[in-house]
């Protein structure tokens, strides 16, 4: 009677998915990084590799597919930078810090870190209305998947995905104009 082929632990396929995925993964961290001031202290690699350490700090997650892989370490990635957007304000507020005039390289990477996190915490609203549309967004614009990798991912139907991606640009653009 032979013996039934082991699965491979959560900490097993991890490393083999991220791998497998490993240059989808430097794009999606590429486009995350786009979007930040120059001079951040991650690159590319550097945001693939924390968010890689977050994910593998898990335990007992199974990584089913190359898209739930990409959906989790966008979403990893975007807490990363958040996080350090957090950081950055407080700098700015203060912080104990001696005061020093800003000049227009240091406004403006303000002003984006500023614009990250009121995206952020109109994702944050979004999401505790309809979790599925935040989902939906994260994947699109912070994993930049297609409309077929998002429903892979998610586990919906690609009209479930255009629809509540519609849904989740018509609330944003409201939360977010002045």
């Amino acid at each position: 009677m032979d013996s039934p082929i082991p699965t491979p632990s959560a900490h097993e396929a991890l490393p083999d998915l991220f791998t497998a995925t490993y240059e989808a993964l430097r794009r999606v961290a590429h486009r995350h990084l786009r979007q930040e001031t120059t001079g951040h202290t991650l690159n590319t690699t550097g945001l693939v590799h924390e968010a890689y350490l977050e994910l593998a700090a898990l335990e007992h997650i199974r990584w089913p597919s190359r898209a739930y892989v990409l959906s989790a370490a966008s979403q990893a990635m975007r807490r990363i930078l958040i996080d350090y957007a957090v950081a950055r304000r407080a700098q700015k507020r203060g912080s104990g810090a001696v005061a020093v005039p800003l000049d227009d390289a240091v406004a403006l990477a303000v002003s984006r870190s500023d614009d990250l996190l009121a995206l952020d915490e109109a994702l944050e609203r979004l999401g505790a209305r309809n979790v599925r549309t935040a989902r939906v967004v994260e994947c699109r614009f912070y994993g930049g998947m297609s409309v077929d990798e998002t429903a892979e991912a998610l586990e919906l139907s690609t009209a479930t995905v255009k629809r509540e991606w519609a849904v989740a640009r018509a609330f944003l653009n409201r939360e977010l104009s002045p």
